[in-house]
């Protein structure tokens, strides 16, 4: 799959979940949401988009990409 829409997807995740009271318990929320939902494959290039971009030019929404970073699993 094209890593922008990747992005879309993830962006969109993050969305729902980013209005928990708990900014924290939302980004877990978001990185379950797509532990459990992506294939491997999916989520390996997700991450592997996060650790080779900066958050500024990723085009993930900042707490998505930390969301992302901090705790999504192999």
């Amino acid at each position: 799959m094209e890593t922008k829409n990747l992005i879309r997807m993830a962006n969109d995740i993050g969305n729902f979940f980013i209005s928990y009271p708990d900014e924290e318990q939302a980004k877990k929320e978001t990185a379950s949401h797509i532990q459990k939902f992506w294939g491997r494959d999916m989520r390996n290039q997700i991450k592997e988009h996060v650790s080779d971009t900066s958050e500024k030019n990723s085009q993930l929404n900042p707490f998505v990409f930390n969301a992302i970073s901090k705790y999504l699993k192999d």
